[in-house]
């Protein structure tokens, strides 16, 4: 009877830890839980962390504050793209444009000044041909002497010996006179002019307008005056046609 009754002791003692378990864990799954207070003393609470929880909710919340694109958005890039070169080009055909606007405008510019220089120096070359012609009439007006144009007496209808006037030559004098002032006028008008610097007190040396022949001493003339003229200088059009030919002061 002791013998049995031990074996009954040992075999309840094995089956009780599987029955603890098997209670234990329908304790932890069955949907009512319960207090740790209220657990049997031979079952551990065991307590679970809710982590995964606010990470799930935070990235719903995320998901909800940056909404992904939708289709309408995505079809807008294209068009985007497409307004963005549209923009490009309309500046590099205004860039373009602006840049033909000013070569046109140069080009006109050109052109005017380039008619303008044709119309003022058609006559060149006639001009040049001209001014040898002019030139001889001067010499054949500084040829008469002063003596021939003017009477010394009263009567210049009466000869005496020394009376050297000569009424014909000073009227054909007079004449050729009238004539190289009328011919001066029209040149002018045209814009061919002559320039003896030497007239009056004489200009000051100009190497742009003048041409000197010789340098020498002149009383009473400071360095580099103009004392005498050779040869009339012309200009066309404020172009210098032909030098004048001169003589300089240098007295140092």
């Amino acid at each position: 009877m002791i013998r049995r009754t031990l074996l009954r002791h040992a075999q309840a003692a094995k089956q009780t830890p599987f029955v603890q378990s098997s209670r234990s864990a329908s304790i932890i799954h069955s949907p009512s839980r319960r207090t740790p207070s209220s657990l049997p003393p031979w079952i551990s609470p065991r307590y679970y962390s809710a982590a995964p929880e606010a990470a799930s909710t935070s990235t719903s919340e995320a998901s909800t504050a940056h909404p992904a694109p939708s289709d309408s958005q995505a079809e807008e890039d294209p068009i985007k793209k497409e307004l963005e070169s549209k923009n490009r080009e309309i500046i590099d055909l205004k860039d373009r444009y602006l840049r033909s606007v000013a070569d046109f405008r140069n080009l006109q510019d050109r052109t005017k000044r380039d008619i303008q220089s044709a119309r003022d120096f058609a006559i060149q070359k006639f001009a040049s041909d001209l001014i040898e012609s002019v030139d001889n009439l001067d010499r054949a007006l500084a040829t008469v002497p002063a003596s021939k144009l003017a009477p010394q007496n009263s009567d210049p209808d009466t000869p005496s010996e020394d009376n050297t006037y000569n009424k014909d030559l000073a009227n054909l004098y007079d004449g050729l006179k009238m004539t190289e002032t009328i011919l001066m006028g029209t040149l002018k008008k045209h814009g061919l002019e002559r320039v003896d610097p030497s007239e009056g007190e004489g200009e000051m040396f100009n190497p742009n307008l003048h041409e000197a022949t010789f340098q020498t001493k002149v009383e009473g003339k400071e360095d580099g005056k103009v004392f005498m003229t050779q040869q009339k200088g012309f200009l066309l059009n404020g172009r210098v046609l032909r030098a004048a030919k001169v003589g300089v002061v240098k007295n140092s």
